[in-house]
């Protein structure tokens, strides 16, 4: 049963067991998640990923920290990262929250879409989808990339808390941005 699963047992998992994991539990409320969650890459599905993985978030000059989200009425909210540069935290990668279609397998996900605001994330089109394992514990699956088989490889993280409070909004939305099938499939 998932809801007996810890943070330290989705760490030990493959990505094949994850995404078998992730299609057995619920999608959190957009009103659920408030606040920073702790973050961490969990296994990844190959080399190349955890090569990417590691370059962009565990890396010890700019280490992920976490994912924080509010919401911003019923049906949506916002979010950002932040990471540990230099000796102070730093916000980075904004996002729109909404609950929407999985790309993995169609149910209801807590869906980060990037693309929604002007950032590097956004330019590569990265999207999160997220799903409650138990209460404070958060499996997410990431996709980013530029083609239809790219947004398919799914970096797998965790997200525990929240640990803290939302620091305040960050980003630019990106001009003319309408959510389509690239995001979410399902649309």
């Amino acid at each position: 049963m998932a809801t007996l699963l810890s943070k330290e047992d989705l760490l030990q998992l493959p990505t094949s067991n994850l995404l078998q994991l992730f299609s057995t539990l619920n999608a959190p409320g957009i009103q659920e998640m408030q606040g920073e969650y702790k973050a961490e890459l969990l296994q990844q599905p190959h080399f190349l990923a955890r090569v990417t993985g590691w370059v962009t978030v565990a890396n010890p000059v700019r280490t992920w920290q976490c994912k924080a989200f509010r919401p911003v009425n019923d049906h949506t909210g916002r979010g950002y990262n932040t990471f540990l540069q230099g000796g102070r935290i730093v916000q980075s990668y904004p996002m729109l929250t909404i609950l929407a279609p999985s790309r993995f397998d169609g149910r209801p996900a807590y869906q980060l879409v990037y693309r929604h605001f002007e950032s590097l994330c956004g330019d590569i089109n990265m999207v999160d989808e997220v799903r409650r394992v138990a209460p404070g514990l958060y499996l997410g699956i990431g996709t980013w990339g530029f083609t239809h088989a790219q947004r398919q490889t799914p970096p797998p993280f965790v997200l525990e808390g929240p640990a803290a409070g939302y620091r305040g909004d960050i980003g630019r939305t990106r001009k003319n941005f309408v959510i389509g099938s690239r995001e979410i499939p399902a649309l």
